[in-house]
């Protein structure tokens, strides 16, 4: 049974308290990584002017009709599409990759409105009522359009980017009710070519278990030869397309496995994050005070490893707000998806939903060592322009979606 909505409640307060407050931690935290560094020290004040903007933003999407929304989305859609090749050719290199767009002193990141169109442009075609996500041809078309924007971020080259892609075309057509099998189909190469990056028996071990699947399925043996190819694919590439990776993401997936292998380079970052963490304790080093924020020990911890921040100045208990203040999102975000009763609504929460878990759960992860360290801010609190302009659309359209629920 659904949960009971009060039709006179139109804004989740509660959500949008939890919002404000990681943007005033990540003010405090951008603060306190960057007074201590001449050429960053601005970055509070355009971080501050870039919070008002995205509010202004922010306050549009929550008020314009949603049904006018929707009938501008292919358009936005192409339109990202377009300023991702562009980017491709006008970009600025940052971090080992072509992100970036320069307009006068800022910088605008495609990637980051990408994410916004495309969970529009799926939650769009998803929507339809003659899709059947079990078909595989309205499977296809699903993946297309996750995965043109993918392609496109890959020759940045961005693979945090692209993670984050590939996190919510899984959980949008998992949303939509597509079946273990065809999840099956839709995962199986990616996991077989990850098994590859670890050796030869790992790759006969996860090809041995896909087969194994295909047998027990019964499936006609066309198309389980064809889908047992396409495994056989998976693994033979993935050395071409480790290869296409930057040589300074490459040495992060390597470092990954044996941080201490490089501590100088590559691994430099994870072992200066975890130490920066773990000095901080119950309660932290204190506002100012932490050795590995104010020596400047973890380069550019602003951006990407501000949770580093956090965990040294403020502790384990500020690190534990931090988190609570996400488990409130994303609990105001499953209940949002859950009680509408429009599909397209429920699978643009949906797409909103791992877009922020996935950053969150990324970027966590890399700072305190259980993930290769990979450039994807932490929502909310990093500092950057394009991603909270990003955030703040996104939870424009979910308070939009929650001021028109219907259940």
């Amino acid at each position: 049974m659904r949960a009971q909505y009060d039709t006179r409640d139109k804004f989740d307060f509660i959500m949008f308290t939890a919002i404000v407050l990681l943007v005033l931690i990540g003010f405090v935290a951008i603060y306190s990584s960057t007074q201590n560094t001449v050429t960053e020290q601005n970055n509070i004040y355009k971080q501050v002017t870039f919070w008002f903007v995205s509010l202004a933003v922010f306050s549009f999407i929550y008020s314009i009709p949603l049904q006018t929304i929707r009938t501008y989305i292919i358009p936005l859609y192409s339109a990202s599409v377009f300023f991702l090749i562009l980017v491709l050719f006008l970009g600025k290199v940052v971090g080992g990759a072509k992100s970036w767009i320069p307009i006068g002193p800022f910088s605008f990141q495609p990637s980051e409105m990408a994410k916004v169109t495309t969970i529009l442009a799926l939650a769009t075609f998803m929507s339809r009522p003659t899709v059947n996500i079990d078909n595989f041809k309205d499977l296809g078309y699903a993946l297309g359009i996750g995965l043109l924007p993918v392609a496109l971020i890959l020759l940045e080259p961005d693979m945090g980017s692209s993670l984050v892609f590939f996190s919510l075309i899984l959980f949008m057509i998992f949303w939509k009710g597509i079946s273990l099998f065809s999840l099956f189909v839709v995962l199986s190469p990616g996991i077989v070519a990850l098994a590859s990056l670890f050796g030869l028996p790992y790759m006969l071990g996860s090809l041995t278990i896909v087969l194994a699947v295909l047998v027990l399925v019964r499936k006609d043996i066309f198309f389980s030869g064809s889908i047992f190819a396409l495994n056989l694919s998976a693994a033979y590439f993935v050395d071409e397309i480790y290869s296409l990776l930057s040589p300074h993401q490459q040495k992060r997936i390597m470092t990954f496995i044996d941080p201490t292998a490089d501590p100088l380079g590559s691994g430099y970052n994870s072992l200066q994050a975890i130490i920066a963490v773990g000095s901080g304790g119950l309660l932290g080093q204190g506002f100012l005070e932490g050795n590995q924020t104010q020596l400047q020990f973890i380069p550019e911890q602003w951006t990407d490893f501000i949770f580093c921040v956090i965990g040294e100045e403020f502790g384990f208990i500020g690190a534990i707000i931090v988190i609570l203040l996400y488990s409130i999102l994303f609990i105001r975000l499953i209940r949002i998806a859950r009680i509408t009763k429009d599909e397209f609504s429920s699978l643009v929460t949906v797409g909103i939903l791992i877009v922020m878990f996935t950053h969150f759960f990324i970027n966590v992860g890399m700072v305190i060592g259980v993930l290769p360290v990979i450039g994807i801010p932490l929502p909310f609190l990093s500092y950057g322009g394009s991603s909270l302009l990003s955030n703040m659309i996104m939870m424009g359209l979910v308070m939009n979606i929650y001021r028109n629920l219907k259940v």
